[in-house]
Parts: structure tokens; sequence; C-alpha cells
């Protein structure tokens, strides 16, 4: 190596930056213009820092938000939340939680779920945790340990995977039922109550259907019995011309062919029996017009006249209408006067007399000692009074307020109205009488009766009718 060459490879270096020129070479930028390049870049830098700075705070503000949303909603729930991971511990729960059991969330946080269940529900939520792996649990009842009870949760439990759809843990979802039995225990009785109301119209239907039917029965009735009670006082007067002819004939010394068919007749024989038959038949026809007279008396219990009648005959027909399709035997006591004359609508007072007479006999339905039956009636200044006992169970207390009210019986369903009582009173009433009712000291129930011997002015309509 020659010497210039090596003077040449020890020449200090060039102190100017790489990439700018000598003298002598070509144009390179200056120093000025490459520190303004730099400082661009710098501030392309910074402010692409600022940029990503303002987009980290936005989506922070927004997460910040999207948490206090989630929050109050959590706080917000009625339904009881709880959240677990894989092996079954808490991770978070709700307020409705927290207020149930008595327990905040920091407690509860990292304890396995069970710990909140009743000792009864603990062998089935144990296997949550696999089920869930296969389908999603829906309505399963547990119990929680409440504050001072267990409280009852209708309980839906799902699966919960992470971004990579990973299983990581599961929900449940809990709402308390006993608000869920109580509406449900509401809505079955008001069920049951709308059949009540139903089944008691319908009876009502039937009853005002059954009154016209006796209405129409008793006009069908009216004409031919009349016919039968004229034909029977005719024939009565037939009979004592008869007599007289026959006794004309005998007197006249009659043939002995004559007398030979009398005998074969047996004239004397029938003329003798004709008396006891048409008192007989009168008697029947006199039962079945004062039976007809009855029927259309029971079935214009909602309108006629005020009138005058007797107390007494209309106990009598309602006790015997009444007793006379019963298959058992009842023992009926009777203490009433010879007449008993009172003013009013004779149609509804027998319709509350067949309804108190049914109701006692209904009464003593499941008594083991023989039914007796003790009517009495009697008169003091001016109102009469009646009343009827029965040897049933009596009425229990808690119902004495109410045994009058519309729709109240003690009744199974099918087996009564609930309104016989309740139109009694109502008819009594109209006709400014009282009716009450209370448990005789010796056992049975006792209604009492009392209505004005005359009244000034009756309405001419009243409540409509219906058996008890």
């Amino acid at each position: 190596m020659t010497r210039a060459s090596t003077q040449a490879d020890h020449r200090p270096a060039d102190p100017r930056p790489a990439g700018i020129a000598q003298h002598g070479d070509c144009p390179e930028p200056t120093a000025e213009a490459t520190w303004i390049h730099v400082i661009r870049k710098m501030d392309e830098t910074y402010a692409d820092l600022i940029r990503h700075q303002s987009a980290l705070e936005e989506k922070n503000s927004a997460l910040e938000d999207a948490q206090h949303f989630i929050a109050s909603v959590l706080a917000s729930m009625t339904d009881v939340l709880i959240v677990c991971d894989v092996q079954g511990r808490i991770q978070q729960v709700n307020r409705a939680l927290e207020t149930l059991t008595g327990w905040s969330e920091a407690d509860l946080r990292g304890r396995p779920f069970l710990a909140l269940l009743a000792e009864h529900c603990l062998a089935m939520a144990s296997s949550f945790a696999q089920q869930i792996r296969a389908e999603a649990i829906h309505d399963c009842e547990l119990a929680l340990k409440g504050v001072d009870e267990e409280i009852p949760l209708a309980v839906n439990c799902t699966s919960r995977y992470d971004h990579r759809g990973r299983l990581v843990g599961m929900v449940l979802i809990g709402r308390p039922v006993g608000e869920l039995r109580r509406a449900y225990r509401d809505l079955a009785q008001a069920h049951d109550d709308l059949k009540r109301a139903q089944g008691r119209l319908v009876n009502a239907e039937k009853m005002a259907s059954l009154g016209r039917l006796v209405a129409g029965v008793a006009h069908e009735l009216n004409n031919p019995i009349s016919f039968v009670y004229g034909n029977v006082h005719a024939l009565s007067r037939y009979r004592e011309r008869l007599l007289r002819y026959c006794a004309a004939v005998d007197a006249s010394g009659p043939s002995t062919e004559l007398q030979a068919l009398k005998a074969e007749l047996r004239i004397e024989r029938l003329l003798a029996d004709l008396d006891p038959l048409i008192k007989g038949t009168l008697e029947g026809a006199e039962r079945v017009r004062d039976l007809v007279q009855d029927l259309r008396c029971f079935s214009s219990g909602q309108q006629g006249e005020s009138t005058r009648f007797d107390l007494v005959h209309l106990i009598r027909t309602a006790v015997h209408w009444v007793t006379k399709g019963e298959r058992r035997e009842i023992e009926t006591t009777l203490d009433l006067p010879d007449t008993l004359t009172i003013q009013g609508h004779p149609g509804q007072i027998h319709q509350v007399l067949m309804n108190l007479v049914q109701n006692a006999l209904d009464a003593m339905r499941d008594n083991t000692q023989t039914p007796r039956l003790t009517i009495s009636a009697g008169q003091e200044e001016t109102n009469a009074w009646l009343s009827v006992r029965d040897n049933g169970p009596g009425i229990d207390e808690q119902d004495l307020s109410r045994i009058f009210d519309p729709f109240f019986t003690t009744k199974p369903v099918g087996q009564g109205t609930g309104l016989g009582l309740s139109i009694s009173y109502s008819i009594i009433a109209d006709h400014r009488g009282n009716l009450t009712a209370e448990n005789h000291p010796d056992g049975g129930a006792e209604f009492r009766l009392e209505l004005p011997l005359s009244r000034d002015v009756l309405p001419e309509t009243g409540p409509s009718q219906d058996a008890p």
C-alpha cells in the first residue's frame, strides 16, 4: 500500500450530517430544512396522540355511562339476579337479592350460591352447573334464606360465555312467587265467585220460568175444576129430586115386576151411596180449588193489590208444600191460633214462609237426630209474629251478621242460590215488618218474623222471587 493511500484512509471524518453534500457535490438540503421536517413529523405524531387520547376519553366516558346504566337497571330490577362462575361462586348480585336476604354484595362475592338456598333445595340446585352445559333451566322453584323466613323463587338459569365462546359461569334470575300465588288465589276466588253467580242467575231464571209455569198450570186447572165443582152441586140437587120421585113411586103401589127390577138394580143402595159419593167429590173438588188458588197466589208474588188474608192458612199451606217432598220423617209442631188476619201481599208472604221452612229443613239435613220443626205464631198489640225453629247445628257467630246478605250461603255450590233469605228480608222490610235470626239457647236456629196487622198503603210490586 502506498503512502498516499494510507494518508487518505486516515483523513478525519466529515463533520457534516450524512446526506449533506460537500462543496463541489450535488445540491443537498440544508440543516434548517432537515429540522423543519423533523419538527413536522413530531407535530403529526403529537396530533395523533391527541386524537387517540380524545377517542380513548370518549370510549371511557361511554363505558362509564354504560356501567352506570347497567347498575341502575340492576338496582331497579325487582327480580333476583345472581351471576356465578363455573364453580358456582358468586361474582355479582343485584339490590333485590340484598333486600331479600339482608346480605350485601361484598359479603356474598366469592361465596358459593348454594349458601343462599334453604336446606331442602341444595340437592336440586347443586346440579345446576352440570345441567346448564346442555340446556337452560326454566321455572325451577327454589327457596332463599330470607331475613325472617324462606323466600320461594321461580328461577331461570342460563350459561354465560366469554368473547371466545368459552363457558365462564351461569346467570340465575328468580322472581318471588309469593305475590304470584296470592294473585293466583285471588283469580281463582274471583273465578269461583263468577261461577257461583252464574249458577245463581241460572237458578233465578229457572225459578222465574217455574213461576210462569205454575201460573199457567193454575189457570188451566181452574176452568175444569170449576166445571166439576158446579156439576157436583147440580148432581146433588138432582139426587134430591130422584129421592122424591122414588118415594112417590113406592107410595103409589108399583107392580110386582117394577119392585123386582128395583131390587135387581139395587136402587135403594144406589140412592144411599149417592150422598157420600157427592160429598166426597165436593170435598176433593174444594181441595183442588184451594190448591189452584194457592198456586195462583204463589205465582203472583211480584204483583197484586194489598189484601187482608189469614196468615195461619198460609203457614199451614207452606209447611205442607215443603215437607211433603221430604223422604225422611219430619217431626212438625204447629202452635198456631185458629186465625190470624193481616194485610199485605199473600203471594209474597207465602214465598217468605216457604223460604223459612225450606231453610230450616236444609239446616237439619245432616242431623243425626230426628229432625224437629217448631212453628208458632201469635199477636202482640198491632203486630203479628211468627217463629220458625229447627234442631239443627245452628248458625256460626261469624255468619249471623251476613245471613241476609245477597248471594251469601253456607251450602255447597249448586245446592243454594244465597238469595232466599235476602229476598225474604226485602219482602218483610217492604211490608214494614222485621225478620231476625239467632241461635236458640236449647240448640238450633230460630227465625222470628214480625208483621203489622194492617197497613194503609202497600206497594204494588216487590222483589223478584227465588227459592232458597
